[in-house]
């Protein structure tokens, strides 16, 4: 086997074996007001999973008198799009990513939801720099090597107002986004994986 193939069946092998087949990814900058939003949502959503028995499950390996616990469904927060965004989505079947997003089209949180295949211009947002691929992009890489890439990624969009000014709080109006935008992701959550 070639060094390249080696790397690629490394990085397949340490991807796919998850517990858990769906991310929730709050992504953003959580010291920059509104571009926060996608961090927050990730924590409801963190303590919604927590409470609801549909998503704790326990298991006790063969031959183990441990008892463990894990959720069908993993949550997390990221700041960066593109590769390292693609990176972190490999291996899991679903992906939902919850992000602030800046239109100007609609009043500050509004919640919107949709496939992230519906996005106009994929250089647009979070999901792509100067310095990066979008994400788009980087998935379809992945998937062109091979890599265990989703095969959904649904996006919950909320429009703020401020994602430029240093600051740790929300504006009112994207703050009481945040049980819409959880309640949302709920909703997708209890729909059978597309």
């Amino acid at each position: 086997m070639m060094k390249d193939e080696q790397t690629v069946n490394l990085m397949t092998a340490t991807t796919v074996a998850r517990p858990s087949s769906t991310l929730v990814i709050g992504l953003g900058n959580p010291i920059l007001g509104d571009d926060g939003v996608g961090w927050k949502v990730a924590e409801e959503i963190r303590q919604r999973l927590k409470s609801d028995p549909r998503y704790q499950f326990s298991y006790r390996p063969f031959g183990s008198k441990t008892i463990l616990h894990f959720s069908p469904v993993e949550v997390d927060c990221l700041s960066l799009g593109g590769l390292s965004l693609m990176e972190r989505m490999l291996g899991y079947q679903r992906v939902v990513i919850v992000d602030s997003m800046e239109t100007g089209q609609s009043p500050a949180g509004t919640v919107k939801v949709f496939p992230l295949t519906s996005l106009a211009d994929p250089m647009s947002g979070h999901s792509a720099s100067i310095h990066d691929a979008s994400l788009m992009t980087a998935l379809r890489t992945a998937e062109a090597m091979g890599m265990p890439i989703p095969k959904s990624v649904e996006i919950v969009a909320i429009e703020a107002e401020n994602v430029y000014d240093f600051s740790e709080e929300l504006s009112p109006a994207v703050a009481g986004a945040v049980p819409l935008a959880a309640q949302a992701i709920m909703d997708l959550l209890s729909k059978e994986e597309p």
